[in-house]
């Protein structure tokens, strides 16, 4: 490792890491009484706006090396921790008593990329941390508003955010770049776009430190070559991305927008909630029944929010329309991931569906499962607005949701992951991908902080 002796994980203080997940302005303030507190070490900067006006917040620390590292936080609305993670990199850095150095780094903490729709989630960050609440009250906007996607026709076309980051991109040139992200119900995994040998291993340890099981075939990166368990390479263009019902490519992203740069991006996934079968991979005894399942509950599923959602359409108010968006997304793709997810559909999966583990038929359920419960969840929210008007309907979406929560909890069997817990296993991971971008490792492959 170079630019000093590294600091063992086990030796790193937690302290400052909240019991729960910060809400936007939370981030912003403690950033700028970090950056008060450390002069000349720590500087905040506005490098943007939202949509909706708010302030796109970047905290930089360091700038005595020769290089830079880019972390986003925050590019999910629904998926808080990283700004948690992003501040906890920080009071590491400032802690320090030096970063120059020929292997020092600048590092560069985005806190939220998607504010607005932040804001929106902050109605069930203070919990109480239930699959009810949390469906019941949680949003995130249709694909073609989530900004870590370049998905625009034209520049002129790119969401204010997406463009405030690129941007970013462009000036900085990081060599690292780590997304964060917070997958609500699994186990932890990285997606990588360019070779990052040995991050398995501190990502096993981790984890195993802190009881968070690792994804080993995830919805997202289902399929994608893996290196080492809970690490997948993202394809080139010319291969299958993901299913064809998910509307992501990873080529059209701000995580390979600085490819030419040489970077290396890193998205590093932390659940809120532990599924332990994600993790299993003994042979599952029944998975063609097991995706006949899935695949007739969500068709059934999916009818009944269609017919919900039309019976209330038009007394939604402009304020609910934003939820509709999301809803009319999952029920138009709905067809074509029931036609996926049908047995037959996975004949040309390598060992045939019959082949698939305990781990595989889970993420595929959940993601199902997850789907049909957050666009419930946004619908619900929709009624809601519409007032006492809209009673009989509420009522009936009430009960699905309630049923539907409580089926997902009896298949997945979920385990609250704390926090501090979540914070600190994504802090080890973008350290352990710090030290081995910049070309340092333990003899006996545990990652350490930077230094």
């Amino acid at each position: 490792m170079r630019g000093g002796p590294a600091v063992h994980l086990r030796t790193t203080d937690r302290s400052a890491v909240p019991p729960r997940y910060p809400t936007v302005g939370e981030l912003t303030a403690r950033a700028g009484a970090l950056a008060a507190a450390h002069p000349g070490r720590a500087t905040v900067r506005r490098i943007g706006s939202s949509r909706g006006g708010e302030p796109l917040t970047l905290l930089t620390v360091g700038g005595g090396g020769d290089r830079d590292v880019l972390v986003v936080a925050g590019p999910h609305a629904n998926e808080p921790v990283g700004g948690a993670t992003a501040l906890r990199i920080a009071e590491h850095l400032v802690s320090r008593e030096r970063d120059d150095g020929p292997g020092a780094a600048t590092w560069h903490l985005l806190l939220c990329l998607d504010p607005d729709g932040a804001r929106r989630n902050e109605r069930w960050l203070n919990g109480p941390m239930t699959f009810d609440h949390h469906f019941r009250r949680m949003f995130r906007p249709n694909f073609y508003e989530q900004p870590e996607w370049l998905h625009a026709r034209s520049e002129a076309e790119l969401l204010p955010e997406t463009r405030a980051l690129i941007d970013l991109q462009d000036e900085v040139r990081p060599f690292l770049q780590c997304s964060l992200h917070g997958v609500d119900v699994g186990g932890s995994f990285v997606q990588l776009t360019r070779d990052l040998p040995g991050i398995a291993r501190p990502l096993a340890r981790s984890a195993a430190r802190l009881g968070i099981p690792v994804e080993l075939s995830p919805f997202d990166a289902f399929f994608w070559p893996s290196p080492g368990t809970g690490v997948f390479d993202m394809p080139p263009p010319s291969r299958r991305d993901q299913f064809a019902v998910a509307l992501s490519s990873s080529h059209a992203s701000t995580w390979y927008h600085p490819y030419a740069y040489g970077t290396v991006t890193a998205i590093v996934e932390a659940p809120m909630w532990a599924a332990d079968e994600i993790a299993d991979p003994s042979p599952h005894p029944d998975p063609c029944g097991a995706m006949a399942l899935a695949s007739r509950t969500t068709e059934r599923d999916a009818a009944f929010l269609a017919d919900t959602a039309e019976r209330v359409r038009p007394r939604i108010p402009d304020h609910g329309m934003p939820l509709l968006l999301t809803v009319d997304e999952f029920l138009r793709s709905c067809p074509s991931l029931v036609d996926e997810w049908r047995p037959e559909s996975f004949a040309a999966f390598p060992g045939g569906l019959g082949g698939f583990n305990r781990a595989q038929v889970l993420a595929l359920t959940i993601a199902a499962r997850r789907l049909v419960l957050r666009t419930a969840g946004m619908l619900y929210q929709a009624v809601e607005a519409c007032g006492p008007g809209a009673r009989d309907v509420r009522e009936r979406l009430d009960r699905f949701l309630t049923a539907r929560c409580a089926a997902f909890e009896e298949r997945c069997r979920p385990r609250w992951i704390p926090v501090e817990d979540q914070v600190e296993h994504q802090f080890r991971v973008v350290c352990a991908a710090f030290e081995l971008a910049a070309g340092g490792a333990h003899s006996d492959g545990a990652a350490a902080v930077p230094a």
